[in-house]
């Protein structure tokens, strides 16, 4: 099973992040099914700018280098 957790930035609004995140994971979702992964195995879901990893929050000065880490897909697989 794969499980795909999608972020983005805080730059923009926060809907727009949220709805930013959302599109990121379904398009990494096509693209697994694509290569022959069944799509009852692989869950995605958006996080906008909720789970950022530094403190480049909304109002925060952050270099576009800084702002670059919270942009990211992860992935977790569970083998059973």
């Amino acid at each position: 099973k794969i499980d795909l957790s999608a972020h983005s930035d805080s730059k923009g609004s926060d809907a727009y992040n949220l709805k930013l995140s959302e599109q990121r994971a379904a398009s990494a979702k096509a693209y697994i099914i694509s290569k022959g992964i069944a799509a009852e195995r692989i869950s995605a879901k958006g996080y906008g700018e909720t789970k950022l990893l530094n403190n480049c929050g909304n109002g925060a000065i952050c270099s576009e280098d800084e702002h670059a880490v919270n942009r990211r897909l992860e992935f977790k697989l569970t083998f059973n």
